[in-house]
């Protein structure tokens, strides 16, 4: 029987707190048989989203949701011109802190700025970087380049990342989603703080996509407005939990990167092809 997002997301919650608990207790075969009950459950989450929206039905919990939903009514916006894609791309990513999809590059950006990034835009963006990198080298202080799976060193499908962030920040492996979604929640709780100590007000458009975060994090969502430190506190708890493993999956790939790899396929990966090349001559 088909299960609902609900039951998926209060079933990720416990397996969470478990994984938490065997983490603690340094029992390495509770640890990897619940994060592979959390990947089935991640994925059969993943399936059940694609379902609901394919429905016309407005996700709930999911942070795909805020980035399916009509825009809402906007700030005026600056000079059209005034921001090049690749410098919004930028912008928000320096927000997010890890590798994003464009769409969630776009909500990011829009919800702290005026002028509109149309996630179109950015289909063609990362293969112009390329070319340019490859034209003209370290000639621009940062790239919107792409991130790597940690294996094949490919760029991964559907995420963009900045040049001058640590090679270990761009690789993606199997529990990064997950770090990065938190890092993402992060960095939006933080921009927000730094909003308000300002003195300025944060957009409401803020509040939802941060609200959006905290409803996927556990101890993090609360009735009303979302309160920027706990879902910072709430974020960081839970990637105590996943970080270590992270971190050597990720810097055991850059290294492997560093060596193997060219300045240009660094930022932008290689091939499946050039890999199964490279295989056959050595």
């Amino acid at each position: 029987m088909a299960r609902t997002i609900e039951e998926l997301e209060a079933q990720l919650a416990r397996l969470r707190a478990l994984l938490r608990e065997a983490s603690r207790a340094r029992d390495a075969a509770a640890v990897s048989r619940v994060r592979a009950e959390m990947r089935s459950v991640e994925k059969a989450w993943e399936e059940a989203l694609t379902v609901e929206t394919a429905k016309g039905e407005a996700p709930r919990g999911g942070i795909e949701s805020e980035l399916e939903a009509p825009a809402p009514t906007r700030r005026p916006p600056r000079d059209l011109a005034s921001v090049p894609v690749r410098e919004q791309v930028n912008q928000a990513l320096a927000i997010l802190g890890a590798p994003a999809s464009p769409k969630l590059i776009s909500t990011a950006y829009q919800a702290f700025f005026a002028d509109p990034l149309v996630p179109t835009k950015l289909a063609s963006l990362r293969r112009d970087e390329e070319r340019s990198f490859t034209a003209q080298g370290h000639s621009r202080p940062y790239y919107i380049c792409a991130a790597l799976t940690h294996d094949r060193l490919n760029p991964a499908r559907g995420l963009l990342a900045v040049s001058n962030w640590p090679l270990e920040r761009r690789i993606v492996a199997p529990l990064s989603p997950r770090t990065d979604f938190l890092t993402h929640a992060v960095g939006t709780a933080e921009q927000i703080q730094r909003l308000a100590a300002a003195g300025h007000s944060p957009p409401a458009e803020a509040w939802r996509l941060l609200r959006r975060f905290a409803f996927n994090i556990p101890g993090a969502h609360e009735l009303g407005e979302p309160d920027p430190e706990r879902i910072i506190a709430a974020a960081r708890s839970e990637a105590t939990v996943h970080q270590e493993a992270d971190d050597c999956e990720r810097k055991s790939a850059a290294a492997r990167a560093r060596t193997q790899l060219s300045d240009v396929q660094q930022l932008f990966g290689v091939s499946s092809l050039h890999i199964l090349r490279g295989a056959s001559t050595s």
